[in-house]
């Protein structure tokens, strides 16, 4: 019989990101995973009883992963620095922006339902650990006091989503939409 070829979880969650980025949730298969593993599917089958509870426990990661980033934002004093760490943060996470609506799309399975619950709670998780960013902004008269925290927060984290239809480099694509979240696009009269 021959030998099962390892794997690490790092190997295993960078081949699931790759596969649900490539062919979304309902083109994602464990036996697309094991081909691209190198192994069979029922070494995946050992660990998960099916793509959900496999794709769940991915999302959990990958937004655990983002929230511990999101932490280091109290490291920084001041509004300025906390909105430029913000911003260079999820500019370097653009795939988590796209895995969210697929995570919605896993089915409710009962063996994933801890992870479920847990990934659907992460996001408010991710909101409190900004909240400071936000009462740092109001407190330094930077940020308008009378529009809703969660608004603010959401216009931020979806400028990711605005498509660079003509390949403007990074750096100036971000330093732009900083400019915009910052000042507006009007010019001051």
């Amino acid at each position: 019989m021959a030998r099962e070829r390892k794997f690490s979880t790092s190997d295993l969650f960078q081949s699931v990101k790759h596969i649900l980025l490539q062919h979304g949730y309902d083109g994602f298969t464990i036996s697309l995973l094991a081909d691209r593993l190198e192994v069979s599917r029922g070494a995946l089958y050992k660990y998960y009883d099916n793509k959900d509870e496999l794709i769940t426990q991915f999302m959990v990661y990958e937004m655990e992963q983002f929230i511990d980033e999101l932490k280091e934002i109290n490291s920084h004093t001041g509004f300025e620095p906390k909105f430029s760490f913000l911003m260079e943060t999820i500019f370097n996470k653009t795939e988590l922006h796209q895995l969210i609506p697929i995570a919605k799309q896993i089915k409710h399975h009962p063996d994933g339902k801890e992870n479920k619950d847990k990934l659907e709670k992460l996001p408010l998780e991710m909101y409190r650990y900004l909240q400071d960013f936000i009462s740092t902004g109001k407190k330094e008269g930077k940020l308008k006091s009378h529009i809703p925290d969660s608004v603010m927060l959401g216009m931020i984290f979806q400028s990711v989503a605005i498509p660079n239809h003509f390949g403007i480099p990074k750096a100036e694509w971000i330093a732009s939409i900083k400019d915009i979240l910052s000042d507006g696009m009007f010019v001051s009269r």
